[in-house]
């Protein structure tokens, strides 16, 4: 792609980071994406370019929008810790007080804590869900609470990659009352302003173009990082009967995310869907005021996101990696923009962070599925650019 068909605008400074957008199209394969950071509650970058589909067609335009796959637990943890900060939700309470159907086959202790650091012990399921099943509503919550743990709940980490949507949005349904989904509209699209949703609603499924189509996703691999686990990553995703393979395969077989039934879904951890404006916005809000919208965490709750409850050997990744109450946290596996910065990449380029520090929100969004699960060079490119803009 010519690499001078990138719309939209950067203030004075930020430069470098409409040169590495340019070069993510020219040299790191995108193919329709966006890319957007607000600093001290104002826009500073916005662009976009490229297709609205993988294999061409209609132009990405400025309100274009994309399924952000993992970056949607980002969201997600924002729906419990705001819970928690108005105290309905307490973090260190078992979830079965919430829930007490996941009382079972030892699962007791678990707490609400444990399933924000991806501590409950349940990434995976004895018996995989069909899409349609996935979607129900109650198949996921209800195999969930019947899962007998995978490895000590509390004791080790393992990534929830598919079984967080249910862990989440259970929770937040037991303690509020209302879907995660009516939960986000309420408590931080609307007030904040943003095209962003977990479960599409029925009067937005229909706009061809205005959301993108993403492309089949391809098995993952070890995201490129460079470390000496890496022909045991490699292994672990090749195994069909490891950890990693049956925590990617809860869903089987993969679900379509074009069809409009998976985009009215509301899967907490993978079936988001935000223009990369809204994610930076939404991220700014959390670590302070914006433009025409509320700061939604207190300082106490931003301490909190950013707090290591992981660090180290990650069960299902096979990698290490540090986790808050729900973020990735800046390392190896996660590079955001310095420590104290907390967010969540999307498997296959998306990333959306806030960094306290610098007072920045920051969200890529792109429908080039890359064999990636955390360290898209891409968004990495973007982050270094804007590093060196705010040195």
């Amino acid at each position: 792609m010519d690499v001078t068909e990138v719309y939209g605008s950067v203030e004075p400074g930020y430069e470098p980071v409409r040169a590495a957008f340019a070069g993510n199209f020219a040299r790191r394969g995108d193919r329709g994406a966006a890319v957007a950071v607000y600093r001290d509650g104002r826009k500073v970058v916005d662009l976009w370019g490229g297709t609205a589909a993988p294999d061409g067609g209609a132009p990405w335009r400025e309100d274009t929008a994309q399924t952000v796959r993992s970056a949607t637990k980002g969201v997600a943890a924002a729906c419990l810790l705001l819970l928690h900060q108005r105290g309905q939700l307490d973090l260190d309470a078992p979830v079965g007080a919430y829930w007490p159907e996941f009382k079972a086959r030892g699962k007791e202790r678990v707490t609400v804590r444990d399933v924000l650091a991806h501590r409950a012990g349940v990434p995976a399921l004895d018996m995989p869900l069909t899409p349609g099943q996935a979607l129900d509503g109650t198949s996921g919550p209800r195999a969930v609470a019947a899962q007998q743990p995978l490895f000590p709940p509390g004791a080790e980490h393992g990534y929830h990659a598919q079984t967080f949507s249910w862990l989440a949005g259970e929770l937040v349904l037991r303690a509020s009352g209302r879907s995660i989904g009516r939960f986000v509209a309420e408590e931080i699209t609307r007030p904040l302003g943003l095209d962003l949703w977990i479960g599409l609603p029925a009067d937005r499924t229909g706009q061809v173009g205005r959301i993108a189509d993403i492309e089949v996703p391809e098995p993952a691999v070890s995201g490129g990082l460079r470390t000496r686990a890496k022909q045991s990553v490699h292994d672990a995703y090749a195994d069909p009967d490891s950890l990693t393979r049956r925590a990617f395969a809860a869903i089987t077989p993969l679900p379509d995310e074009n069809d409009p039934a998976y985009r009215a879904g509301e899967l907490a951890a993978s079936g988001g869907i935000a223009t990369a404006r809204s994610l930076a916005r939404f991220y700014a809000s959390l670590v302070g005021e914006v433009a025409d919208g509320p700061r939604l965490f207190a300082p106490a709750t931003v301490t909190a996101a950013r707090t290591p409850e992981s660090d180290g050997p990650d069960r299902v990744l096979v990698v290490n990696t540090r986790f808050g109450l729900g973020y990735m946290l800046h390392g190896p596996a996660s590079p955001l923009l310095a420590p104290g910065s907390f967010g969540h990449p999307g498997r296959g380029g998306s990333l959306a962070f806030a960094d306290p520090g610098t007072a920045v929100g920051f969200g890529y969004v792109t429908n080039g599925m890359q064999r990636n699960v955390t360290a898209d060079p891409r968004a990495q490119a973007l982050v270094r650019a804007l590093r060196e803009c705010i040195r």
